[in-house]
C-alpha cells in the first residue's frame, strides 16, 4: 500500500497576485536541491481523517495553529517516490509566520550508522505562486494550478 500524506496550503490574494505558504525541508538530504520546498504535510495512517492530519502536521511542522476559515480540496497527487499527497488551502494573511519545526532523526550518510536530528521543516515563508513553481517539489506543482484555477472563479 502507498504511503499517504496530508497537508494545508495557506494562500493570499491581494491585487491580483496569489502568494502560498511552503515550507523548505530540512536535513541534509535537501540541502543542496533546488526543489526542496514542499506544501506542509505529513504522513498519516490508514484509519486516520487526512484533514485531521494535515491540521497536526501544520501545528508541527511550523509551530502555530493553522489558519482558520474554510479549507478548500484540492485533491490527490502522487509523487515520483509513490507517495500519495492530498491537500486542503486555506485563506490565511501575511501574519501567518514560521516559529518552529519538529525534529526528526535519520541515519546520515545512509548506511554508515550515524544518527543525525535536524528540523522537518527548516523554514517557512510566503512565496508568490509562480516563484512557487520554480521551488515546490514537481508533482506538487499541480496544487499550486488548482489553487489559482479555484482564485480565478
Amino acid at each position: 500500500m502507498p504511503r499517504t500524506s496530508a497537508g494545508l496550503l495557506p494562500f493570499i490574494t491581494a491585487k491580483g497576485v496569489t502568494r502560498v505558504f511552503l515550507g523548505r525541508m530540512g536535513g541534509p538530504a535537501w540541502t543542496h536541491r533546488p526543489r526542496a520546498w514542499t506544501v506542509i504535510k505529513g504522513e498519516h495512517g490508514p484509519g486516520e481523517d487526512a484533514l485531521a492530519a494535515a491540521e497536526r502536521e501544520f501545528l508541527e511542522e511550523v509551530g502555530t495553529p493553522p489558519p482558520v476559515g474554510p479549507r478548500l480540496d484540492l485533491g490527490e497527487v502522487r509523487q515520483s517516490g509513490g507517495k500519495r499527497v492530498r491537500v486542503w488551502a486555506v485563506e490565511a494573511d501575511l501574519s501567518l509566520g514560521f516559529v518552529s519545526s519538529n525534529l526528526v532523526t535519520m541515519q546520515w550518510p545512509p548506511r554508515s550508522g550515524h544518527h543525525v536530528s535536524f528540523p522537518e521543516i527548516e523554514r517557512a515563508e510566503w512565496c508568490e505562486v509562480g516563484r512557487a513553481h520554480e521551488l515546490i517539489v514537481a508533482a506538487q506543482r499541480e496544487f499550486l494550478d488548482r489553487l489559482v484555477d479555484l482564485a480565478e472563479r
